[in-house]
């Protein structure tokens, strides 16, 4: 670089033979020699003023965008739940991104755990916890609101039993059989106990933890039946090492109900309110990137090791857009009165509860 700016060495008479269209730059570049002396070897050194400026230049060109953005830490309860994967997905495709966000995304066993580290502050957004869950927490001061609906039905949800169990049917199922859900406060939770009244049942309610463990849980006789969520088990039903025995939308009553929602920690949504819309902004972007883009099912494949065709089946049939849909929570009295059985609530949130509990942002 220095040799770029180096003033040349020249004589008197070599400066008389300079054209004069460069006299000017000559001129500047070396200093003045009316007097004939000898001219000295001297570094040329650029203007402070343009030494400042190509600074700034560079600096603004290797600047990450990362370090202009707001992170946000976002609890998955099930992270690898297509129903769940907007904060997945969304940060893959750059959506998230583009909005000014970075999200730090960690996975839990079920709401339970989600809901937790959203009162701690652990985690500022909480995403796929069951509605009275986080009904109960706020019914008890806890910081928390609901910042979208995560999803209304229980399409996705559905209880099995290994094909060599003598359990055939739901009717099978007797008060020596213990029945699998995730968490304390869970949309398995919630939705369980639903069924266990629909159906009459007696049997023992176990706490399994998520899918995966839960699976091998049932298919080693831990439990007699598990539960799980589309798409996890989908290959195994296909491939008969599985029986459904019920699903979610046995209940009639919840099936326009929203189940599960996404939650926001009361302080985070006060104090970083502008983030926490942009956030909004970008996920329901990534929702309708989710459902137009054949890129998201090829993501969502190779992160799950399916085919594409599986990937496509479980979306459209057991995970249908209208079920995300993030602006409405839908049948909340309903929500309330399940919530009540369950006692999860002592008795129904006031209309000014309602408006302080659910504060989803405006498109």
């Amino acid at each position: 670089m220095t040799a770029l700016f180096r003033r040349p060495l020249c004589s008197q008479k070599q400066t008389q033979k300079i054209s004069s269209t460069n006299v000017a730059l000559y001129n500047y570049m070396t200093p003045s020699n009316r007097r004939g002396q000898t001219m000295k070897r001297r570094t040329y050194r650029p203007p402070r003023v343009l030494l400042t400026l190509l600074s700034v230049v560079l600096l603004s060109y290797f600047a990450t965008p990362a370090e202009a953005q707001d992170k946000i830490k976002v609890a998955v309860g099930q992270i690898d739940a297509w129903a769940n994967q907007v904060p997945t997905l969304g940060m893959k495709a750059g959506i998230f991104q583009k909005h000014g966000i970075v999200l730090e995304n960690f996975g839990t066993q079920g709401a339970g755990e989600t809901l937790q580290a959203v009162i701690s502050g652990s985690a500022e957004i909480g995403i796929g916890v069951g509605t009275p869950g986080a009904l109960r927490v706020f019914a008890k001061g806890g910081p928390v609101r609901v910042l979208a609906a995560g999803y209304t039905g229980v399409e996705d949800i559905y209880w099995f039993v290994p094909t060599n169990s003598p359990i055939k049917s739901v009717k099978d199922i007797t008060d020596k059989n213990t029945i699998a859900y995730s968490t304390n406060g869970s949309t398995s939770d919630s939705v369980l106990r639903a069924l266990i009244a629909h159906y009459d049942l007696k049997a023992k309610p176990t706490q399994t933890g998520g899918p995966p463990g839960t699976f091998t849980m049932t298919m080693s006789g831990q439990v007699d039946v598990g539960w799980s969520v589309a798409p996890f088990g989908l290959k195994d039903l296909q491939a008969n090492a599985i029986r459904v025995v019920m699903r979610g939308s046995d209940v009639p009553s919840m099936r326009n109900q929203t189940v599960r929602v996404e939650i926001v920690n009361a302080d985070a949504l006060k104090n970083r309110h502008d983030v926490m819309v942009r956030f909004m902004r970008a996920y329901r972007e990534t929702l309708d990137w989710m459902y137009s883009n054949p890129l998201a099912v090829k993501y969502y494949s190779e992160q799950m090791q399916m085919p594409e065709s599986l990937v496509e089946l479980q979306r459209n049939e057991f995970n249908p857009k209208s079920a995300l849909n993030p602006d409405k929570v839908s049948d909340i009295d309903l929500v309330m009165q399940d919530a009540i059985a369950g006692k999860f609530l002592d008795k129904p949130l006031t209309q000014e509860q309602l408006a302080e509990f659910i504060q989803i942002p405006p498109r």
